[in-house]
């Protein structure tokens, strides 16, 4: 049998869960508590009593969104031998995450980034510091890639990062705005450009088996 415990943590995940649905559907402003109650069958009071304020299931929320996508992502990859291999897992699994999860529900990121660009708060405060986490994680991965002699030495690890975080953006945007179904396959041929120009040159033959994510 259940305890109280048990039951309040299961209920918990199922307003988080509600919660992502909503906000990669309409966006974080469109959560309300009264919404993630109809929709849950649950009281108002209910779900506040397990999530405090509105802004405070935003804020979980956007932790959720950020805890699956590096379990998806960023943790399979570290698998890799760390340099290019592992910088180029990311790159895969990042696209294969966005082939199967974000070009239908959204990215809390990408959408976040222009909901909250003028806004002040700890909504704002939680997705930036989430994008700047990744990007400093990507920074160590490209700067591993330099140490191990397959990015050439005067690479820009920052600018490395701009781009690959820039490719995913304009992905978004082309996918689900403009309704192009190429676009995935364009960010991995860009991608393949970004390497190319920052290999070394012992690093060259390796590379160019990178094979192309489903």
């Amino acid at each position: 049998m259940e305890t109280r415990t048990e039951r309040s943590g299961l209920t918990l995940t199922a307003i988080v869960d509600t919660a992502l649905q909503m906000a990669a559907a309409d966006g974080l402003e469109s959560l309300t508590i009264g919404e993630v109650a109809k929709r849950l069958g649950l009281s108002k009071s209910g779900v506040f009593s397990r999530v405090g304020s509105r802004e405070a299931l935003q804020c979980a929320v956007v932790e959720e969104y950020d805890r699956r996508f590096l379990q998806d992502v960023f943790v399979p990859a570290m698998r890799e031998p760390r340099g290019l291999p592992r910088l180029d897992a990311i790159m895969r699994l990042w696209l294969q995450r966005v082939r199967t999860v974000e070009l239908s529900t959204g990215c809390i990121y990408c959408a976040g980034a222009f909901e909250y660009d003028d806004r002040d708060g700890p909504v704002r405060d939680r997705l930036k510091d989430g994008v700047l986490r990744w990007r400093s994680a990507l920074k160590r991965t490209v700067i591993q890639a330099i140490d191990a002699g397959h990015l050439k030495p005067d690479t820009d690890a920052e600018q490395i990062v701009f781009e690959m975080d820039a490719l995913f953006t304009g992905l978004m945007r082309d996918a689900r705005f403009l309704d192009d179904a190429r676009a995935p396959d364009r960010t991995w041929t860009a991608w393949q450009r970004v390497v190319q120009a920052a290999l070394a040159p012992a690093a060259a033959a390796p590379a160019a088996s990178l094979s192309r994510p489903r």
